[in-house]
């Protein structure tokens, strides 16, 4: 049977045509800290992140608690991990819509049968990884982000999403994704977004004041 997609769910379909490189670029670039840096730049530590994530070693099981519950869509997320105590919320709400997600825009050779919760899981494991131990000053070094140099010493800075990018790579080769998860996020982000256009404004007063 074929289905008949929305705007759009054609306009998120049609992403699939940019590479994982221009996805960890722009999530690069929706960073604050990163205004104003060259895209070209971007891209280099996007490919860089990722083909570190891609080399990590296999991920020791999760320490953290894992919890299902709705509410990802409302916030925009499949997972996320909270501290104190060590847990891992999975949204179950948002994990349904988007392997349904997949199913309608025919992506299910790129994403196999449930594999977005278990990419959520070990996008999770892939950042205990990364904030500890040799994790992630070898992120840093793979970067080559200098921010100070004395004699034959180099001082790697933090890059802000670089983290994230390495995650996602991390979590495709384990769950045996055909495409980061970066693309998954960012079309299951344009089909749930509301309409643009006055519909979605608050109603103003004669001044032009957002009415309360």
């Amino acid at each position: 049977m074929t289905l008949t997609l929305t705007p759009a769910e054609r306009a998120a379909r049609d992403l699939a045509a940019l590479d994982d490189t221009e996805f960890g670029a722009r999530l690069l670039a929706s960073s604050p800290v990163h205004e104003g840096r060259d895209h070209a730049l971007l891209r280099a530590w996007a490919a860089a992140a990722a083909d570190f994530g891609r080399s990590l070693p296999p991920a020791p099981p999760l320490a953290a608690r894992v919890v299902e519950r709705d509410g990802g869509l409302a916030l925009g997320m499949l997972a996320r991990y909270r501290s104190r105590p060590a847990t891992v919320e999975l949204y179950t709400d948002a994990i349904a819509a988007a392997e349904d997600l997949v199913d309608r825009l025919g992506w299910r050779a790129l994403y196999p049968e449930s594999s977005v919760r278990a990419a959520a899981l070990a996008h999770e494991a892939a950042h205990e990884q990364l904030h500890h131990g040799a994790g992630k000053a070898g992120l840093k070094r793979a970067l080559g982000h200098v921010v100070l140099s004395l004699g034959g010493r180099r001082v790697y800075g933090h890059v802000a999403g670089a983290d994230e990018i390495a995650a996602h790579a991390r979590a495709a080769r384990e769950a045996g994704l055909g495409r980061s998860p970066l693309l998954l996020a960012e079309a299951l982000a344009a089909t749930a977004a509301p309409p643009p256009g006055p519909a979605t404004e608050q109603p103003r007063d004669r001044r032009g004041r957002r009415r309360k």
